[in-house]
C-alpha cells in the first residue's frame, strides 16, 4: 500500500517537478559553466605535457591512457554533428531565397541551365549544407572550445571563450568579402573569356561559388590562429615582422591557388586583405605575447613569495 500511494504521489508531483527543474535548469547551467571556467589545471608548457602523456609506462599502453580522451573527443564531434544537422534542417527553409540571392552575380536563375537529372537536388542540398554551416558555426566552434578548455588556463579558457565571436564574425566577413567583391570581379572575365560566351550549368556554378565562400572564410581566420598559437607560446611576434616579405610571397602563392581566375586584377583582390590580415595578425600576436609574458611573470612572483 505504501509503494501504492509513493507511486500515486510520483504520478502527482511529475509535472510540479518537471516546472522546477525547467526553472532552475538555466541557473544550474551558469553555475557549472561558472565552475568549468574557473577549474585549475597544472601549467605547464604545452610540449612537455605531450611528452607526459605519451612517455612509456609500464603496463599501461598509450591507447589505455588516451581513451578518455578519445572517448571525449568521440562525444564532442557526435554533438558537432548533431548541431550541424539541426543547422541543415533549419537551412533547407532558407535555402530557396538563398540559391536566389547567391545566383545574382550569374544574372539570376533563368541564366542557368540544367543538363542532367540529379542536378538540382544536388545544387539545393549543396548550399542547404553550407548555410547550415554559417547558422551551426557558433556552436561548433562552442564545442571544439570544450573540447580543449580542460588542458588551458582558467584565464585563457575565459579570453579563448569570449573569442568565438571573433571566430564567427571573421568566417562570415570572409564569405561576405568572396561573394561581394571576388565573384563580381571574377565571373564577367570568366563569362567572356577569349570572346566565348559560357553557359553555366547551376551545379558547376554553386559548387564554385560555395567552394571558393568557404576557403576564403577559413582564410579570414589566420589572425586569430596566429593569435592562439602565439598565446601557446609557438611563436613571437617579431618572427612575424621580420618575415614580412616571405609572407607576401607566400600569400602571393596561395592567392593564386584559391583565386577563381588567373588575371592579376582578382589575384589582387584576394591578396589585398590576406596582407592586411597578416599585419592585423601581427598586432593580435602582440597583444598574446604581453598577456603571456605578463602571465608568466605573475606566476615566478608568486613562486618567489612562496618560496622559503
Amino acid at each position: 500500500m505504501k509503494a501504492f500511494f509513493k507511486k500515486l504521489w510520483d504520478i502527482i508531483t511529475a509535472p510540479f517537478v518537471l516546472l522546477w527543474r525547467l526553472i532552475t535548469w538555466p541557473f544550474k547551467a551558469v553555475r557549472q559553466m561558472r565552475a568549468f571556467l574557473n577549474e585549475p589545471v597544472e601549467d605547464r608548457p604545452l610540449l612537455e605535457a605531450l611528452d607526459n602523456a605519451f612517455a612509456p609506462q609500464e603496463g599501461v599502453s598509450i591507447f589505455e591512457r588516451l581513451a578518455p580522451h578519445i572517448e571525449d573527443l568521440r562525444k564532442h564531434l557526435l554533438r558537432m554533428l548533431i548541431g550541424l544537422s539541426i543547422g541543415v534542417a533549419i537551412a533547407f527553409a532558407f535555402t530557396q531565397p538563398a540559391l536566389n540571392y547567391l545566383a545574382q552575380p550569374a544574372g539570376g536563375l533563368d541564366n542557368l541551365k540544367a543538363i542532367e537529372v540529379t542536378e538540382s537536388i544536388g545544387i539545393f542540398m549543396k548550399i542547404a549544407l553550407l548555410v547550415g554551416v554559417a547558422i551551426s558555426s557558433p556552436y561548433l566552434a562552442f564545442e571544439i572550445w570544450h573540447f580543449l578548455a580542460p588542458g588551458l588556463l582558467p584565464r585563457t579558457r575565459k579570453s579563448s571563450l569570449m573569442a568565438i565571436p571573433l571566430v564567427v564574425l571573421f568566417f562570415l566577413g570572409g564569405m561576405a568579402f568572396a561573394f561581394y567583391v571576388m565573384l563580381p570581379a571574377a565571373l564577367p572575365f570568366l563569362q567572356d573569356f577569349m570572346g566565348m560566351q559560357a553557359q553555366w550549368r547551376p551545379g558547376s556554378y554553386f559548387s564554385f561559388v560555395a567552394n571558393v565562400m568557404f576557403w576564403i572564410g577559413l582564410t579570414f581566420e589566420f589572425p586569430l590562429i596566429i593569435y592562439v598559437i602565439t598565446a601557446l607560446g609557438w611563436l613571437k611576434p617579431q618572427t612575424l615582422a621580420d618575415q614580412g616579405r616571405l609572407a607576401i610571397v607566400l600569400i602571393a602563392v596561395l592567392a593564386a591557388a584559391v583565386t577563381p581566375t588567373v588575371d592579376p586584377i582578382n589575384m589582387a583582390l584576394v591578396m589585398g586583405p590576406m596582407i592586411v590580415l597578416y599585419y592585423f595578425s601581427i598586432f593580435l600576436s602582440k597583444l598574446a605575447y604581453r598577456g603571456r609574458e605578463k602571465r608568466l611573470a605573475e606566476a615566478e612572483g608568486e613562486e618567489n613569495e612562496t618560496a622559503p
